[in-house]
């Protein structure tokens, strides 16, 4: 019975961990469909459009901030049920929306659960699992995490090739109703895509229904024999009882409770002798390691001040941890990895069968760490992952940096092909010509920054595209106009952004303008390598490690509240990343973001070797007690 429960257990965070992964990727293959509904039948603009997709962020974030009060006000699993619910809820929305309004709240609605799953989950695996079984718990989390983003990219490649017969079958058509019949492929794809995710919400909204509470939760709120039989659920009555009494004195609730709740675990629980052989070892003796640890633990009471090193120490290196795992790039990796492997030399069909690869590489990888976070420990993983990925990241750059180092500088040359305040070049054998690149033999790319005043773009175009797409800069589509809230926080003079009036008269500015051969096949194929070596180290390192460090270390009275604010750490990291993405590649090249994320990296490999404790078979309060001696 305890075997089912466990296995229902991880198998509901599990599923948790999926919607998470989908709650990140199922966009990007619903935006091509979704974009022909939007602009065509609703009439939405670029911003618009764009509000949609980051909506899901702005939605996670929201919801970081609050989700540890929520934890601690309703309970880690009810906390589970809002998140599911929400997500389910967002799926018929979203679906069946008829304009900007519901599919905004939608999509916010999603962002909201992604966001109180990436807190209540991993915070209910630390908080039931046993100490050799956490690590497994929060890696199947990140396991089903990646399962979550190809069960996205699945999903939209189905609907992909559905439009694609679509499309195919109308070519016979007359005109009018050819295009009606690819709207209506269209229409019906990126609804078809989020209505794909209900059967995984439903699952895991009433799935958590039958878990049970955290054991730790309740007996913050007093309710020890709830706690017991909760732990009794997973655990043996020795093994149980030995970890309440850790929970009551980690909770400085043990002095406090000899009458009452202490008295009956002294009454129902094992001998001293017993307790240990349930853990494994030997019954400490006055003064041992193990016996110093559960006094420290013991000593802690319950308002000793948030400022004490037990809580601080903790607390900033699980931010650290956080901060650097996003400072990797990841995840500006893995959305741009189409334009990096383009860039680099590979074809655009091969570039997203590399896609497809890596992201089936992340699962496997995630599986490998599953099995090993548990016997090789975390510290370990994340020594070994980060390592790796300072070498692929410095492979990547040095790769892109013997191709960038051939670019020539034809700024004043486009420059003066500008009319006005806009700028319209094709590619063509002329345009070579006048950019002193030669027509025939490899393909040429051209790279141009620009700017209206504050507002700023970046393009590119090959010479070998067939379609050969003219490179239009123009005002209209560079600067963009405040929003109701950028307005309203401009008027208080708060607002971040560019300011729409410093663009609406500045000339067109070209930034810098680069243009060279467009690297070999092969060197395509060697960044693609470098970024497997990336994915892979990532996978079995911080991928993994990153929701241990954020359940393990936060102490239990600041857990709930503190991994909130340091997952929103990570997402602000993550946010910072992806906003200058693309400044940086237009003004720097690619190499120049390889470098940076290799130097974050080898901070995160010196705080994982010099900094991070080895959590590995240890309970939350051991490890509680550990900070409290430093």
């Amino acid at each position: 019975m305890q075997a089912l429960s466990m296995r229902y257990l991880l198998f509901i965070a599990g599923m948790g961990g999926l919607l998470y992964g989908i709650d990140i990727g199922i966009i990007a293959g619903a935006l091509p469909y979704l974009e022909s509904t939007a602009s065509v039948a609703w009439k939405l603009s670029a911003q618009q459009l764009s509000f949609i997709v980051a909506a899901v962020l702005l939605g996670s974030v929201l919801s970081s901030l609050f989700a540890g009060a929520i934890a601690d006000a309703i309970g880690r699993r009810w906390t589970m049920v809002l998140a599911g619910a929400l997500f389910t809820a967002s799926i018929p929305l979203i679906a069946l929306s008829d304009g900007y309004v519901p599919l905004l709240l939608g999509r916010l609605l999603q962002g909201v659960s992604g966001g109180l799953i990436g807190v209540a989950v991993p915070l209910y695996l630390a908080e039931c699992l046993h100490a050799d079984k956490r690590g497994r718990g929060a890696a199947l989390f990140q396991l089903l995490l990646t399962i979550g983003l190809v069960a996205a990219a699945v999903i939209g490649l189905v609907q992909a090739n559905s439009v694609d017969s679509a499309t195919q079958a109308a070519q016979a058509l007359p005109e009018a109703a050819r295009a009606a019949a690819i709207f209506d492929a269209k229409d019906h794809a990126w609804r078809s895509i989020f209505w794909m995710c209900l059967t995984p919400g439903l699952v895991f909204t009433f799935g958590s229904l039958l878990l049970a509470e955290s054991p730790r939760w309740l007996v913050q709120r007093g309710r020890i024999e709830q706690a017991r039989a909760a732990l009794l659920r997973t655990r043996a009555a020795a093994e149980a009882e030995a970890e309440l009494r850790d929970m009551l004195a980690a909770a400085g609730t043990l002095a406090a409770r000899r009458g009452a709740a202490a008295a009956q675990v002294a009454a129902a629980g094992p001998s001293a002798g017993e307790i240990a052989a349930a853990r494994g070892v030997a019954a400490p003796r006055d003064g041992s390691a193990a016996g110093a640890a559960g006094a420290a633990a013991t000593r802690a009471p319950a308002d000793d001040s948030l400022a004490s090193r037990r809580y601080i120490l903790p607390f900033l290196l699980a931010c650290l941890v956080l901060a650097c795992t996003q400072a990797t790039g990841i995840n500006s990796v893995l959305a741009y990895v189409v334009n990096i492997l383009n860039q680099a030399g590979l074809p655009g069909a091969t570039a997203n069968m590399a896609d497809v690869g890596l992201k089936v590489l992340n699962a496997v990888m995630t599986v490998v760490a599953v099995l090993l976070v548990d016997r090789k420990g975390r510290k370990f993983l994340l020594m070994l992952g980060s390592g790796g990925i300072v070498i692929a990241l410095l492979a990547a750059g040095l790769l892109f940096r013997s191709a960038e180092a051939g670019q020539r500088d034809v700024r004043s040359i486009v420059a003066a092909q500008a009319q006005g305040d806009s700028l319209s070049l094709r590619l063509d054998a002329a345009t070579l010509q006048a950019l002193g690149a030669p027509a025939a033999g490899a393909a040429q790319l051209l790279t141009v920054s620009y700017s209206y005043g504050p507002f700023t773009n970046v393009q590119t175009r090959r010479s070998d595209d067939p379609a050969l797409p003219a490179m239009v800069l123009s005002r209209d589509g560079t600067m963009q106009e405040d929003s109701v809230i950028g307005a309203f926080f401009r008027r208080l003079h708060l607002n971040p952004f560019a300011d729409p009036a410093e663009g609406r008269n500045a000339p067109l500015r070209i930034e810098q303008a680069h243009i060279g051969a467009l690297p070999s096949e092969a060197h395509g194929w060697q960044v693609t390598l470098a970024i497997c070596l990336f994915v892979a180290s990532f996978a079995v390192g911080p991928g993994v490690c990153v929701w241990l460090a954020l359940s393990e270390l936060m102490p239990t009275r600041i857990r709930s509240n503190g991994m909130s604010i340091a997952l929103l750490v990570n997402q602000f990291v993550s946010t910072t990343i992806a906003a200058v993405f693309l400044p940086t590649v237009g003004q720097y090249g690619y190499a120049a973001m390889f470098f940076f994320w290799a130097g974050c990296t080898v901070v995160y490999f010196l705080t994982a070797t010099f900094l991070l404790p080895e959590t590995k078979g240890k309970t939350l309060e051991e490890i509680e007690a550990h900070f409290a001696r430093r």
